[in-house]
């Protein structure tokens, strides 16, 4: 690709937005500040992202999940930064686990809604993929003055015990190590592991600290004695093993994982890795700074896939979705692609680019449909603006069609991810497998927005009605008030298409360098594979 000034345009700003990214996370990463990292220390204690490093193969890669949940949320109360837990994909002697491990730098660990809800999307990991779990836990308990988002609901804290116990009679292993306090309900999550260590003078566990037995029954106690290392370890038999410092406890945990047998796996093909020939690193100047400008998604598949070898289905039918085979890291993928670029239909008609019409539709319907015959994980690329509309599509039947790929995608047998690379608007999000399509992992890159719809089309449909709705009153909204509503619309909701607003809710599974995509998708793969697919592949009743 030659490199001109366009180029060098899109490259400066994705690299700013990459930027921003590192800023970001580096910040998130110090959790509840250094002066708390400082005082953990000073208690004998690792904070959480040392003990996953002290944990962890360092020679292999570690894959963080929801690094920015709870981001510019909670601010009454100071913040929660990461959601006051770190959460990552990992290895322990060579075998991949999902890895929780409290903060007890942000609000000595207590769990806020979003914390809830992190650990939850862990453990949905974990059971998806049979991925053996550890948690290592210092917390607090229930963050009181929101006890109400936390406690009583379906998807609240009390679901991660039923989780404990479904995980165990499924065979997916669990081992927890208590590392500081672990209070009242959040007691029984370490017991309901397979195996459970705690460290000596720092790890507690118990119903109730020691203030409360105090009011509840007058009895005086300290915590120690009430349910420290020795209590369990040695009168009660609560936990398994008694653990001096940290650091023996973690070594203690990758004894276990070394010692494992193997489990039967889904056998998805992979061979030996091979780079893409193309320059991974020109993506950054292949995608638009601007979003509404059209590109060639396929540029940017060449420069993702090994050998920069995609072989194409359907090639010249139904063009605004790239559908085709190839190969990440050396395992076999089946992608489904937005194409960006204004093409020409089979009966010559022109086809904006990012929006999916009824061929387009049908192609990734029956390609979606032989990728799980074949047993090929699918990847999907997001940069939809939505399905065609207007008359001619409706009478074309594009309802119909577009039920039937998303009837497909949802019916997948196969593993499933999705990276928004640009736009995920509507209907569109669906059909290319958001969130709600239970997707193995779904990352955003740093160009992502996701919404209803833009930020522009938002204020102007609502600007319609507001004016429509006037007028049928007999009154009429002057010009300067309409652009100050107009203005003031696209603002809220381009705050709200960040990939940040998103990540902090975990829409996502995190914000990330188009180049790191290589790297998800292969320890997606892997992970998945840990589990052989045992459902038939049956999309019910698709019209044709």
């Amino acid at each position: 690709m030659n490199i001109d000034l366009e180029f060098n345009k899109n490259e400066d700003q994705i690299k700013q937005l990459i930027f921003r990214l590192k800023n970001k996370y580096d910040k998130v990463k110090l959790g509840g500040g250094e002066k708390r990292i400082e005082a953990q220390h000073k208690q004998g204690k690792m904070t959480a992202r040392e003990r996953i490093e002290n944990l962890i193969d360092t020679d292999k890669p570690f894959l963080e999940i929801g690094a920015f949940a709870a981001e510019g949320m909670y601010e009454e109360v100071g913040g929660c930064p990461s959601a006051g837990v770190v959460v990552g994909i990992g290895y322990i002697a060579g075998r991949q686990v999902i890895i929780v491990a409290n903060d007890a730098t942000v609000k000595a660990g207590a769990w806020f809604p979003m914390t809830a809800k992190k650990n939850l999307r862990a453990q949905e990991i974990s059971m998806e993929n049979r991925l053996p779990i550890v948690y290592l836990v210092d917390s607090a308990g229930v963050f009181l003055p929101m006890q109400n988002e936390v406690f009583p609901d379906k998807e609240h804290f009390g679901r991660i015990f039923r989780n404990n116990a479904m995980m165990s009679s499924q065979g997916i292993v669990q081992v927890s190590a208590i590392m500081g306090s672990c209070v009242a309900g959040g007691a029984y999550l370490p017991i309901m592991s397979d195996e459970a260590m705690i460290v000596e003078g720092t790890g507690s566990v118990f119903l109730a600290g020691s203030y409360l037995v105090k009011s509840a029954i007058g009895e005086t106690i300290d915590n120690e004695t009430l349910g420290g290392a020795t209590t369990h370890c040695e009168i009660s038999g609560v936990t398994d093993y008694k653990m001096p410092d940290d650091a023996t406890c973690l070594q203690a945990i990758r004894n276990i994982f070394d010692k494992m047998g193997e489990e039967r796996k889904a056998g998805f093909s992979r061979i030996a890795p091979a780079p893409p020939h193309l320059d991974e690193k020109e993506i950054y100047g292949i995608l638009p700074a601007d979003r509404v400008k059209p590109y060639d998604m396929l540029e940017i598949i060449l420069r993702l896939v090994d050998n920069s070898d995609f072989q194409q289905y359907k090639e010249k039918y139904g063009q605004t979705l790239l559908c085709g085979l190839a190969r990440i890291d050396g395992w076999a993928v089946g992608i489904v692609a937005n194409q960006r670029k204004v093409v020409k239909s089979k009966k010559g008609e022109i086809q904006m680019g990012g929006v999916i019409y009824s061929d387009s539709a049908d192609k990734a319907t029956r390609f979606i449909m032989n990728c799980n015959q074949k047993r090929i994980p699918l990847i999907f690329l997001q940069d939809v603006s939505g399905f065609m509309v207007g008359s001619r599509s409706e009478h074309g039947g594009i309802i119909k069609d577009g039920a039937k790929m998303v009837n497909a995608m949802a019916n997948s047998v196969v593993p499933k991810f999705t990276f928004i690379i640009g736009n995920s608007y509507g209907a569109g999000n669906y059909a290319m497998c958001g969130k709600a399509y239970d997707p193995r992992l779904i990352y955003s890159w740093v160009t992502g927005q996701m919404a209803v719809m833009s930020g522009a089309a938002a204020a102007k449909t609502l600007l319609q009605i507001k004016v429509a709705s006037m007028e049928a009153k007999g009154k009429v909204i002057a010009e300067e008030e309409q652009q100050k509503y107009l203005s003031e619309i696209t603002e809220k909701y381009n705050e709200e298409l960040s990939p940040y607003y998103a990540a902090a809710r975990l829409w996502t599974d995190g914000v990330i360098d188009p180049l790191e995509t290589r790297k998800v998708i292969s320890m997606g793969i892997e992970v998945a594979n840990h589990a052989p697919i045992r459902k038939r592949y049956n999309v019910g009743v698709i019209q044709t």
